[in-house]
């Protein structure tokens, strides 16, 4: 029997599915995302947990025929890698990709997209609701959206399409992005970046708070992360005013979203959101149709959990092989 792999690579997570010839996930692996010393530690990981996942359904890499990667950009599709992440140290700088697992695999195809992409297919292939016009944005790490207009995907030429986390929101600029540039959504409401807002919001209007800024230097790392943060939701007062800013930024960039592709719905995933769906995607459906003059989108979590682009590394593999989305997609899921 024909099988396929799927990756999910992501800045903090690598994780590997195995489909059969029915798109059924019949194994699966993860391990942390190494930070160093160098984007061959990274390539090394995902090379293990494609081996991990196989074991888990009692295959060989050899009876693999595609393999797809959804992983964090920005990526060099001509050479099969990602060049330097914004979301990892910059020793990262380049990540091969498409030749390690090539040479690891029985087949000859790797296809390789982007995470928020990958998510979209996750959707769209293994999801439960799939119009023509969606779109899929992950808040977590990073911030990315993979986006479907009249059932195509927008990947763009390169691949890199959908990098909406650089997006400006903030034209005075306040915050600078891991890439290096101010003003970016990314910059305010992903996961790496909230304490870093929360640390600035406090410096420039000092307020109780149980969090422990007033520890903070300039230049030492923020000492507490989103977590600890959301974790204060409703019993601290300074804690809700940052959670009402990162409402305000997302909610402009979902606009943006809606007012450039009309989606029907936007489902949403990442470790922030899923975390924390009351305090991300309420304030954003209740903000939404002030902010919209079109129609306004379904916003809800993803049905696939954390596990939405792996599927979608799957279903990129699967249909590069031929293959259509199941009539009962949730049948085949893990």
């Amino acid at each position: 029997m024909a099988y396929y792999a799927g990756v999910d690579l992501g800045a903090t997570n690598t994780r590997a599915a195995i489909a059969d010839a029915t798109a059924t996930v019949v194994g699966s692996a993860k391990q942390p995302t190494p930070e160093g010393p160098s984007g061959i530690a990274v390539t090394e990981t995902v090379l293990d947990v494609i081996r991990g996942a196989c074991d888990d359904a009692g295959i060989e890499p050899a009876d693999i025929i595609v393999a797809g990667i959804g992983s964090i950009g920005p990526l060099d599709l001509a050479a099969g890698r990602i060049e330097n992440p914004a979301n990892l140290p910059d020793s990262i700088d380049v990540i091969p990709l498409e030749g390690p697992v090539k040479s690891l695999i029985g087949g000859e195809q790797v296809v390789l997209t982007n995470d928020a992409d990958a998510g979209l297919l996750g959707e769209r292939f293994y999801g439960e609701y799939s119009p023509d016009d969606m779109i899929y944005v992950t808040i977590s790490s990073g911030i990315g959206a993979g986006v479907a207009v009249d059932g195509t995907v927008l990947s763009g030429w390169d691949g890199n399409a959908g990098e909406i986390g650089h997006i400006l929101v903030d034209p005075d600029g306040e915050m600078t992005c891991g890439c290096g540039n101010d003003g970016h959504w990314e910059a305010y409401c992903s996961g790496n970046n909230i304490p870093r807002y929360a640390q600035r919001l406090y410096e420039s209007n000092p307020m109780d708070t149980k969090l422990p800024v007033h520890e903070h230097a300039p230049g030492d790392p923020v000492a507490f992360d989103a977590a600890d943060l959301f974790g204060l939701a409703g019993s601290d007062a300074f804690v809700d005013h940052v959670i009402d800013r990162i409402a305000e930024w997302n909610t402009i960039g979902m606009a943006n979203l809606v007012h450039t592709y009309a989606p029907l719905v936007i489902n949403i995933g990442g470790a922030v959101a899923l975390n924390n769906p009351e305090l991300i995607l309420e304030p954003i459906n209740e903000r939404l149709p002030e902010m919209v003059l079109t129609n306004v989108p379904d916003v809800q979590l993803t049905s696939l959990s954390g596990e939405v682009v792996v599927h979608g590394a799957l279903a990129s593999a699967l249909l590069a092989d031929g293959h259509s989305r199941p009539d009962n997609p949730a049948k085949y899921r893990k």
